[in-house]
């Protein structure tokens, strides 16, 4: 059984690029989410949080990108990444304005 996450916590943030910005006309956008968070959570957080109703979500696991120092190397934390698909008719309004 997976943990139970809030629905307000499961999105941590919209992803606003070149790319996201594209899919938003295709009726598709994407978000950053917590690690633990499964399809099935993600998609009752955007549909309570945006009250938009949710066709699909695809997943995945972004890693951090590494940098190199003088004495090592460091990496930026792995990250989830969620494009979520609405059904017609519907849209996020909140990020067609970005």
């Amino acid at each position: 059984m997976p943990k139970q996450i809030h629905p307000y916590a499961v999105i941590l943030k919209p992803l606003v690029t070149e790319k996201s910005t594209i899919l938003a006309g295709q009726n598709k956008y994407a978000f950053e989410v917590v690690r633990a968070a499964n399809k099935h959570q993600i998609k009752e957080a955007v549909e309570l949080a945006f009250s938009v109703e949710v066709k699909a979500v695809n997943v995945m696991n972004v890693p951090g990108k590494s940098k190199r120092y003088r004495m090592g190397q460091a990496s930026a934390p792995d990250w989830k990444k969620a494009v979520v698909t609405l059904k017609p008719g519907h849209k996020i309004e909140l990020i067609e304005g970005i």
